[in-house]
């Protein structure tokens, strides 16, 4: 991976992980509002600005794809780069809630 973007998105906020997230399948902007409103039980709103702001960015680190476009909705999925930098993101947050809890965090367990 490219430590540029290793320094872009790591650590990583809120919306850029709920985004890569609800990525994992094939979605289009207001389905990742709303399954980050689903998972967060509406603590996270992510507006339309911000929503399509990132979903460009990404798309151009090559974190995203467009997979297609369905009457003027355009559908993504994340890529294995964008796949690799959630994972890493999933790895820190991981051993955040860990170490939080005095636990010694130990990058072979299972998350």
């Amino acid at each position: 991976m490219q430590e540029k973007i290793k320094r872009v998105y790591i650590p990583m906020t809120e919306t850029a992980f709920y985004i890569l997230f609800a990525l994992q399948e094939e979605r289009h902007g207001y389905e990742i509002t709303q399954r980050t409103k689903e998972l967060t039980a509406g603590q996270v709103i992510i507006s339309p600005g911000t929503m399509y702001g990132s979903l460009s960015k990404m798309e151009k680190d090559g974190l995203i794809q467009l997979v297609r476009e369905e009457q003027k909705r355009k559908i993504y999925r994340t890529t294995p780069l964008g796949q690799e930098v959630l994972q890493l993101e999933q790895e820190r947050i991981a051993r955040l809630y860990h170490n939080s809890k005095g636990d010694i965090y130990e990058t072979d367990k299972a998350l």
